[in-house]
Parts: structure tokens; C-alpha cells; sequence
């Protein structure tokens, strides 16, 4: 595996993929897309912070890409949707800077409510800045907490343990989530006409960019605090500059920003009631070493046994999970492929996993087996993007799970509808690998080895004279399996040492009471 680590990526989380034998090139951050680009070719895995942008532009090309890694939360500097389309999973490490975040947040409160940063430049100037720098106590003050996942919520808990009176805002907490919190919940009206302070911790998406613009800074009370330390844009620069300007606001905090590193120019560093810091909300040594180790554990297990931690565009997918859907895995793939054999353009797909299946998940299995049946009809397709791939070509995809399995422990039924054919096909891992039925034909072989598929008269010699042929050319029967259809006709699934020239398939159909053959 070759990996390209951009943006100072912490060198513990390095040292763990060199020991698994991957090749690492360490880069400084990648401004350009088209430099990126080029970096990429042969690469399978790429690692950034914030500072280099991955755009549609930069991966448009990257044929042998597997997975982005951002040493971080917030995934906003990659184009997720674009990576999705390409099959390459995007993964982040928010656990690893949650202390380091709600503290920096903290920070910037305490150095609000006493003025820290101006009290420091006027001492440093020779001064003795005592008078306008009065400031408040925090205790008792409201704060309103505007997203409680892991940063908010660790934020809001620190809050109140100096004794601050919080509560909550969250468009994305489930309102059962909501309701089992022990911060109370509120509108973000509600929120924003009660609180002393607002403080952000949620991502930034085209739902939440601007959400405290002109409208929301006003709702504000009078002399109130915004801290925004979580991404830029969530937060007008132009509305809140204003409401500084004209006294609506008392103040604010920002480390994140709408363009970084902010211009040297901008109208923000004019402004005595903003404090600024440059992005430091995870810049402590213990999270960049905890996030690198976390991203590079995750992007391990992932391209080594499949598990999948930390992804934004793949459903989880535990190491003890993976283990246990691993040996489904080369049945799926092969059964994808048989499918496209037998019916090439397909409208339907029906997957029943049937038997126990209580401890099976099933999505994985799903999406691997679109992504075998898809094939490269549209492109590159993986399990990343298999079900969106499908979706583009008109193919419905349909799961069901539970049921009898027919004497099987599992089985895995698919049914699979083109235009003017429907085929069923049962499979099991009974003894390794199996097709089990083919169209309610009971046969039996491996669906991953070389098949010949052959529908034929039931009738003396047909497979006499198909093994006498094969046995010329200088092919092996490894499993010959037939089955009678009960109206005069039979199929047989016969297991070969190789592939069957198409020369010989011609000879071979060529034989009396042969009806159709096909190498699948």
C-alpha cells in the first residue's frame, strides 16, 4: 500500500502503517488540485488535517484511492460527495481532539468574560491597562451550547461545573437523544433570546452555513458573547462585524474561519472586541497524536480485513462484526458476477438472507455484492458507492432479512429481474461457498470457480459427449452437478480446471441436445 500524508500528520500514526508494511510519503499541505492530483497517482491512501483540500478536481483521476483519512472531525475541506461517487470511503477521528477542542472553547470564554488578550498587549505595550477591562463572572451566566455531540456536550459539562446555566440547541440529536440529555433543549430561538453567550460545536453543512446570520445575531440579547471554535462559515463574518460595530454584541471569539488562513487584510483582525486565534481548537500534542493513531488504526483495519470505523460515507462495521461477515464476502462477489451473467441488464434485485441471521450485518454484504454485479458498467464501482451507482442506473435494490432457511443455517436467496427474465438463485456457505439452487433447480457447486452453465435435453449421451469434448481439449471436470427440470429438460453446473475457450463453447453447443452454454 503507498500512503500520501499531508499537513503534518502526527508521526505515531506514520510509524503504525510503516509497520504494516505500507509505503508513506510525508508532504507539506497541497493547495493546488492539480498538484494534489499528481500526487496521487498509485497512492491508496491519502491523510490530511485541514490545510490541504481534497475537490473533485484533485481525485478525478485517482484510480487506485481506496480511502481519505481526515486527522480530525470536521470533513469539510473534502468533497465527500465526489469521493462517494468515486467508491473511495472518506474516515475521520472526531474522538481524538474532543478534550482538546471544548477546552480551547473554554478558553476563549474565560478570555472574554476578563479581557485577557487586551489586559496582555497593553501590559507588553509599557501600559497599565486597568481601567475598561472590567469584566464578568461566568458563574450563573447563560450559555447556550449550539450542537451536543461530543464536543458540545464535554463543553456544556465543563460549563456547568463553574457553575454556568446551560442549555441547548442540536439539528441533528434524535429528539428520544434529546430527550435522555441532561442539558435542557431549546429552539435555537429560544436558545439565542436567553443566553449570555453563544458557543457552536456542530459541522458545517449547506444546512447550517450562516445559521447565526444578521437575523440570528440579533435575536441575541443585548451585550451578548458569540464563540465559534468549530468550523468557519457557520457564523456571518459581514453580520457579526456589525453587530460588534453598532454595539449590539458586547464581543466574540473566533478561531475558525470562513477563509484560512485569514487574509492578512481582513476587517476582523480590525476589530478590538474579536479575540482570534489561528485554528487551534486541536492543537495539543495529545490530540494530534491521538488523532493520527486512531485515523491509522481505522485505515488498517479497514484495507486489512475490511472493518470500517470512523467512516462518514460507509455504515460501521465493528473488527469482531467483520469477522464475522468476512467469509461471506468472496460468496458475495461471486454471486455478483453470476448474476450480471444471467440476467446482463438488470431493473431488480431481491436479497433475502434467510436462517440465523442475528448476528450477520447485512449491509456490507449488500453493497458488495452490487458493487461485484455492477462491475465496471459505470466505472469504477466499490461497496462505497455501489448502492449509489445503482440508483443512477435504474437497478432497485431491495433486502430482506429473516425468514426459513430450508434446512441451511443461512441462506441467501437472490432474485434478480431484467426486462423479459427473472432468475432466482440460493447460495450458502454449507460447506464452503455454494450455489445450492439455480431458477428452483437443485445443484450444487462453487460459484467462484470456472462453471460451465448448460441447459440441455434430458436425455442418454448429452453428458457423455460434453465431458468427451472438454477431455480433447484438454480440460479438466473438477464437479459435474445436474439437476432435471421435470419437463424433459435438465441444467448442469459443470466445474472446470480453466476457462473454456470460445472456440470450444462453439464446438460444445454444436452438440445434439445441448439448449444453451454458457462460461460464467
Amino acid at each position: 500500500m503507498r500512503v500520501l500524508a499531508c499537513d503534518g500528520i502526527h508521526e505515531d500514526g506514520l510509524i503504525l502503517m510503516r509497520e504494516a508494511g505500507w509505503e508513506v510519503e510525508v508532504s507539506d499541505p497541497i493547495k493546488d488540485p492539480a498538484v494534489l492530483a499528481k500526487k496521487l497517482e498509485g497512492v491508496d491512501a491519502l491523510l490530511v488535517r485541514s490545510a490541504t483540500a481534497v475537490t473533485a478536481e484533485s481525485i478525478a483521476n485517482a484510480t487506485q484511492l481506496k480511502v481519505i483519512g481526515r486527522a480530525g472531525a470536521g470533513v469539510d475541506t473534502i468533497d465527500v460527495e465526489a469521493a462517494t461517487a468515486r467508491g473511495i470511503a472518506v474516515m475521520n477521528a472526531p474522538d481524538g481532539n474532543t478534550l482538546a477542542a471544548a477546552e480551547h472553547a473554554i478558553s476563549l470564554l474565560f478570555a472574554l468574560a476578563r479581557h485577557i488578550p487586551k489586559a496582555d498587549a497593553g501590559m507588553k505595550a509599557g501600559g497599565w491597562p486597568k481601567n475598561g477591562l472590567t469584566g464578568f463572572e461566568l458563574e450563573g451566566k447563560k450559555l447556550g451550547v449550539i450542537g451536543l455531540g461530543r464536543i458540545g456536550a464535554t463543553v456544556a459539562r465543563k460549563a456547568q461545573g463553574i457553575g454556568m446555566d446551560v442549555a441547548a440547541y442540536d439539528p441533528f440529536l434524535p429528539a428520544a437523544a434529546a430527550g435522555r440529555s441532561s442539558v435542557p433543549m431549546k429552539s435555537l430561538d429560544e436558545l439565542l433570546a436567553k443566553a449570555d453567550i453563544i458557543t457552536l460545536h456542530i459541522p458545517r453543512t449547506k444546512e447550517t452555513t450562516n445559521i447565526l446570520d444578521e437575523a440570528h445575531l440579533r435575536m441575541m440579547k443585548k451585550g451578548s458573547y458569540v464563540i465559534n471554535a468549530a468550523r468557519g462559515g457557520l457564523v456571518d463574518e459581514d453580520a457579526l462585524l456589525k453587530c460588534l460595530e453598532d454595539g449590539h454584541l458586547a464581543g466574540a471569539a473566533l478561531d475558525t474561519f470562513v477563509t484560512e488562513p485569514l487574509p492578512a487584510d481582513s476587517k476582523l483582525r480590525e476589530n478590538a472586541k474579536l479575540i482570534l486565534t489561528p485554528h487551534l481548537g486541536a492543537s495539543t500534542s495529545e490530540a494530534q497524536q491521538a488523532v493520527s493513531t486512531i485515523l491509522a488504526k481505522q485505515m488498517i483495519d479497514f484495507l486489512l480485513t475490511g472493518a470500517v470505523a470512523g467512516c462518514v460515507n460507509l455504515p460501521p462495521l465493528t473488527a469482531e462484526a467483520a469477522k464475522e461477515v468476512g467469509p461471506w464476502m468472496p460468496l458475495m462477489t461471486a454471486l455478483g458476477k453470476l448474476a450480471t451473467r444471467l440476467v446482463p441488464a438488470p431493473d431488480k434485485l431481491q436479497i433475502t438472507y434467510a436462517g440465523r441471521t442475528e448476528a450477520l450485518d447485512t449491509r456490507p454484504l449488500t453493497r458488495l455484492l452490487v458493487a461485484a454485479q455492477m462491475g465496471t458498467a459505470s466505472g469504477r464501482v466499490t461497496p462505497v458507492n455501489a448502492l449509489h451507482e445503482a440508483a443512477l442506473r435504474g437497478l432497485e435494490v431491495a433486502e430482506t432479512v429473516g425468514g426459513d432457511g430450508d434446512g441451511f443455517d443461512r441462506l441467501l436467496r437472490l432474485r434478480i429481474e431484467g426486462a423479459n427474465e427473472v432468475r432466482e438463485i440460493e447460495a450458502t456457505l454449507h460447506r464452503g461457498p455454494r450455489v445450492v439452487r439455480l431458477d428452483g433447480v437443485e445443484l450444487d457447486f462453487d460459484p467462484g470457480a470456472h462453471i460451465l452453465l448448460m441447459q440441455n435435453e434430458d436425455v442418454p449421451g448429452v453428458i457423455g459427449s460434453v465431458g468427451s469434448h472438454l477431455g480433447a481439449a484438454g480440460i479438466n471436470i473438477i464437479n459435474f452437478s445436474l439437476g432435471a427440470k421435470g419437463n424433459g429438460e435438465a441444467v448442469a453446473a459443470i466445474t472446470v480446471s480453466k476457462t473454456v475457450p470460445e472456440a470450444e463453447l462453439v464446438s460444445l453447443r454444436a452438440i445434439p441436445g445441448i439448449l444453451s452454454l454458457e462460461m460464467i
